[in-house]
C-alpha cells in the first residue's frame, strides 16, 4: 500500500507540474480587424475669399497599429509608431529618414482575401520627403482625385500592407478621407479625416 501511495502522489505531482507549465505558456493572440473613424490628418479650412487652406500645422498624425492609438509627435524618432497621416500623404516608420523598421507596399486585391503576405513581397521605405513608400499621387497609391468634383476617393481593391515600426506586420484599407465617411463626398465635405480598417499580427508572422 505504501508503494501505491507513493506512486499516486508522484503521479499527482507530475500532473500538477504539467498544469502549471501549461498555464505559464503565453496564449496565442488572435488577429482582429479594427476600424478607426475620423482620424484627423492635419485638417484645414478653406478661406472663402481666396480659396486657400488655412489652419494646418504641417505635422503628421502618427499612429500605432499595435496599440490602436495616436502617438505623440515627440516620439517621432522612435519605433513606437507605424504610419503617419497628413492630408493625402502617408508615411511609414522606416527608411533613410526614419528610425523604425517599417515599410509598405500596395496589394491589389480584397482586404479579406489577403490571408498571408507573399514571401516575394518587396517592402518599400521612405527615402526622402518626395520618395515615399506609399506614392502620394492620384491613381498611384491609395486614392484617386476627381478634378471635376474636387474630391478624393480610395481606390477599390487597394490594400496597404505594412511592416510596422517594430518589425511586425499589418494590412490596412482606407475607407474614406472625409469626416463622417459620406458615401458620396462633395466639395463641401470636411476632408483630412481618415476612416480605415486594419489587421495587426502581433506574433511577427506574415499570416492574417
Amino acid at each position: 500500500m505504501k508503494n501505491l501511495s507513493v506512486l499516486v502522489s508522484g503521479a499527482l505531482l507530475m500532473l500538477a507540474l504539467a498544469s502549471c507549465k501549461e498555464s505559464n505558456v503565453n496564449p496565442v493572440q488572435p488577429v482582429v480587424t479594427e476600424t478607426v473613424r475620423d482620424l484627423a490628418a492635419d485638417p484645414v479650412r478653406i478661406d472663402p475669399a481666396t480659396g486657400r487652406p488655412l489652419g494646418g500645422t504641417n505635422r503628421f498624425t502618427l499612429y500605432s497599429l499595435r496599440e490602436n492609438r495616436i502617438i505623440a509627435n515627440s516620439d517621432s524618432a522612435t519605433n513606437k509608431w507605424d504610419i503617419g497621416f497628413r492630408g493625402t500623404m502617408l508615411i511609414v516608420n522606416g527608411g533613410a529618414i526614419r528610425s523604425g523598421q517599417g515599410g509598405a507596399f500596395i496589394f491589389t486585391g480584397l482586404f479579406d482575401e489577403l490571408k498571408e503576405i507573399p514571401a516575394t513581397a518587396e517592402f518599400r521605405t521612405d527615402q526622402s520627403p518626395t520618395n515615399l513608400a506609399i506614392p502620394n499621387a492620384s491613381g498611384q497609391g491609395w486614392y484617386n482625385y476627381n478634378p471635376q468634383s474636387n474630391t478624393i476617393t480610395p481606390i477599390p481593391g487597394r490594400v496597404i500592407v505594412l511592416r510596422t515600426g517594430d518589425g511586425k506586420f499589418a494590412k490596412m484599407e482606407i475607407l474614406s478621407y472625409y469626416k463622417g465617411a459620406p458615401a458620396v463626398p462633395t466639395q463641401t465635405s470636411e476632408s483630412r479625416h481618415y476612416t480605415f480598417r486594419f489587421s495587426f499580427q502581433p506574433d511577427g508572422s506574415r499570416k492574417f
